[in-house]
């Protein structure tokens, strides 16, 4: 292996360990499997200059938010898929949701944290949910949304269980950018103290 690629490689491993995440979840969160990953360190293909740089600086950002306990896209994603019951995925979701307005509002680039791709939580509507919380964000506070966050919206409308409200009334409590992606969920569930 030249000079060039041994350096790429040495950095990939640092991002790599760096990032807490294994192989795979740390490939996922860079939007790339983890046998294209894998080619990357071992040096058998070469990677552009802008999939290194946005590894370290991801891997960088994951390494901070979990020294200060700062919930991530994947920590969130993971919490959700391993919450005991549906109201504790909600809190876990919205409590996520809370540490990225916290990152976003810091303007020091610790919001590359979020850029982190999500594994699934296990449910196509949190899934979704989760990617149009991220986008939203993203977008009030002025910054460009990461790319897993751009999704689809669900093919069938998710209006999950309300203990006060009719579906009829969900529906017409939902703000107009969680309609569009076909989730159906009042704007006052939505906010937290």
């Amino acid at each position: 292996m030249d000079k060039d690629s041994q350096a790429v490689s040495e950095l990939l491993n640092r991002a790599l360990a760096e990032s807490g995440l294994s192989q795979a979840a740390f490939a996922t969160a860079l939007g790339t499997s983890a046998s294209r990953f894998s080619t990357y360190r071992s040096g058998r293909t070469k990677p552009t200059a802008q999939f290194v740089l946005r590894a370290g600086r991801i891997a960088h950002a994951l390494h901070a938010a979990r020294e200060y306990r700062i919930m991530t896209a994947p920590a969130t994603a993971t919490a959700i898929r391993e919450a005991s019951d549906e109201d504790w995925a909600w809190r876990m979701l919205l409590q996520g949701r809370d540490h990225l307005r916290l990152l976003l509002r810091r303007h020091d680039g610790s919001e590359a944290a979020w850029e982190a791709a999500p594994s699934t939580t296990g449910q196509a509507g949190f899934d979704t949910l989760l990617a149009v919380l991220t986008a939203h964000e993203f977008k009030a506070a002025g910054e460009d949304p990461p790319e897993w966050s751009k999704v689809k919206a669900l093919s069938d409308p998710w209006v999950p269980k309300h203990p006060l409200l009719e579906r009829d009334e969900i529906i017409e409590q939902t703000p107009d950018y969680l309609a569009r992606a076909n989730i159906f969920v009042p704007a006052r569930d939505l906010v937290t103290a």
